[in-house]
């Protein structure tokens, strides 16, 4: 049992529950393992105090701790409490709220596709106020290379899976404008991963236009995607830097409500 002699005394319960998830977050939140003086500087607990929580999560299984490098870990109690909390995850109910907020932003349609293997599904979408507007048909698949929504998903990929796409899977051209070369397709994944976002003029359909960024899980996994579209000619009119400002700012909220935990990177190495 975590204990706390420096508690306050007014509620000494909740000062230390507060403390200890204080100290499971800051390790939660971190891709590397961490040390006792690195989470107490996060979590701006005394180093003691860190160190008592540290042990008994660790006794109770909660946490692992590695003698090599002295940093701790998320253990088995804790990846069985997140793989509960993935299972309760209903993804197009998350995202909903956010893909209402970014149709009254833009004032463009908007979706949530998610991914299915090699290739994602429109799972969701808020219509454009517009007379003339976009709208998909939810339930598709769609190939992971044609279209903003496919595209910000394949660059989110590790390097390693985005190669074994492009082996094992036929560029097709779903419209002229498809990319249908895997040079080009490097070159695309790669502006992608500069900019934080992907999009596209005409290449799944004629005279549509879209902007999309990736959307991650809990474990920092490629969920899916969210896109702003329309015609061609809304592209045109709107700039693509500040509607891609919107759907990226737009995934990441989506992402942090699923729980996810990233470090900003212009590039997906391949994962050890």
């Amino acid at each position: 049992m975590i204990t706390d002699d420096n508690a306050e005394s007014v509620n000494p319960s909740r000062s230390v529950i507060s403390r200890t998830l204080a100290v499971i977050d800051a390790i939660a939140r971190s891709p590397h393992d961490r040390g006792v003086s690195v989470i107490a500087r996060e979590t701006g607990l005394p180093k003691t105090v860190t160190h008592r929580i540290l042990r008994e999560l660790v006794t109770e299984n909660f946490l692992a701790f590695d003698e090599a490098t002295k940093a701790y870990r998320m253990g088995p109690g804790a990846r069985n409490i997140g793989l509960a909390a993935m299972r309760e995850l209903d993804v197009p109910s998350i995202a909903h709220r956010h893909l209402v907020a970014l149709a009254e932003q833009t004032g463009q349609t908007t979706t949530l596709s998610l991914r299915q293997g090699w290739s994602r599904v429109y799972v969701d979408q808020v219509l454009s106020r517009h007379e003339i507007r976009m709208s998909v048909a939810l339930g598709t698949s769609h190939p992971l290379h044609a279209g903003s929504s496919s595209k910000a998903i394949l660059a989110a990929l590790p390097d390693n899976e985005v190669e074994d796409y492009i082996a094992h899977h036929s560029l097709d051209g779903v419209t002229d404008a498809t990319i249908t070369s895997a040079d080009a397709l490097r070159d695309e994944i790669s502006a992608i991963r500069t900019t934080g976002y992907a999009v596209s003029v005409g290449e799944r359909q004629a005279e549509a236009a879209s902007v999309a960024a990736c959307v991650y899980g809990p474990t920092g996994q490629v969920v899916g995607s969210v896109s702003v579209c329309g015609t061609a000619a809304m592209l045109a009119e709107t700039s693509r830097d500040l509607l891609g400002e919107h759907v990226a700012r737009t995934a990441a909220h989506i992402s942090a409500d699923l729980g996810a935990v990233r470090e900003t990177s212009g590039e997906r190495k391949d994962t050890p």
